[in-house]
């Protein structure tokens, strides 16, 4: 590849026609799946995917079809050239930036929904949402039909509901969960971080500290219902201005615990609004 360029194709025939000689010369293939707005956490999957595959190809779609109504697809940052721009100083490959017509043509009618995994959670704010995510990953996949796929586990309920689609499908590609790139002050990349103001980001920064804090109590044995409880009340005092949810989950399967102690590997989770803004934030308990 030039190495002053970064080659940008639109098209399922074009992506493929890329594609095929690498595999003729049997390089491995990593897919980034991304909605563009391109940041360091998501230059951090472009590092992994360098590091599992010999090409990596980035996917740049804002999917309609994961807004609910009233959700802020319109106003969803969109910089097609600095994207291009930041991919390319990280060695990216290739970038595939389809349009609508492209991935949804007319007549489109078909759609994915995983159930399980994709229920509560954000699954219950945004009922449509997981359909969406499902739907456009299994054709990103099917269509680019890389070995590995590279997913942040910031969207862990997200990353869940992808490997379940990929068992259930037997698509046969491996499904990597990265780790949360996060500001110093422990806030999660997000492209909706460009939303906040100068007082909601210092706000926001109080969001993984509460979640630290809550799954220390359930790793020293502390009642979930209780550590629930505590640290919502714990971000509203902080300035949220709500919270959709703080649940802690089973890690594996993300099944609902019981009242009393962890017993299983857990993750806890939260959701909740600063301003008009929705953040979402994970930490591993134990």
């Amino acid at each position: 590849m030039d190495d002053s360029f970064l080659p940008i194709v639109r098209t399922v025939a074009a992506l493929r026609g890329h594609l095929a000689p690498w595999r003729e010369r049997r390089q491995t293939i990593a897919l980034v799946p991304t909605m563009g707005a391109l940041h360091e956490g998501h230059m951090s999957l472009i590092r992994l995917a360098r590091a599992q595959a010999d090409r990596v190809v980035a996917t740049v779609f804002v999917n309609p079809k994961q807004f609910g109504a009233g959700e802020d697809f319109d106003h969803y940052p969109r910089d097609e050239a600095a994207d291009a721009r930041q991919l390319l100083a990280e060695h990216c490959d290739l970038m595939y930036a389809p349009a609508p017509e492209e991935m949804y043509p007319p007549g489109f009618s078909t759609a994915i929904n995983v159930s399980g995994v994709s229920e509560g959670l954000c699954g219950a704010a945004r009922p449509h949402h997981f359909g969406g995510v499902a739907t456009v990953v299994a054709k990103l996949l099917i269509q680019a039909g890389p070995d590995v796929a590279i997913f942040g586990e910031k969207d862990y309920q997200q990353l869940m509901v992808i490997r379940r689609l990929v068992r259930d499908l037997d698509l046969h590609v491996e499904i990597l969960g990265a780790p949360i790139a996060r500001a110093p002050d422990g806030l999660a990349l997000s492209s909706r971080n460009a939303y906040l103001s100068a007082e909601q980001r210092q706000i926001a920064g109080r969001l993984n500290a509460v979640l630290k804090e809550a799954a220390a109590a359930l790793g020293r044995g502390a009642q979930v219902a209780g550590v629930e409880a505590d640290a919502t009340e714990a971000l509203l005092s902080a300035g949220f201005a709500s919270v959709d949810y703080v649940e802690a989950r089973g890690a594996a399967d993300l099944a609902r615990l019981g009242p009393g102690p962890v017993d299983r590997p857990t993750r806890l989770l939260a959701a909740a609004f600063v301003g008009k803004t929705r953040l979402i934030d994970n930490v591993a308990v134990g």
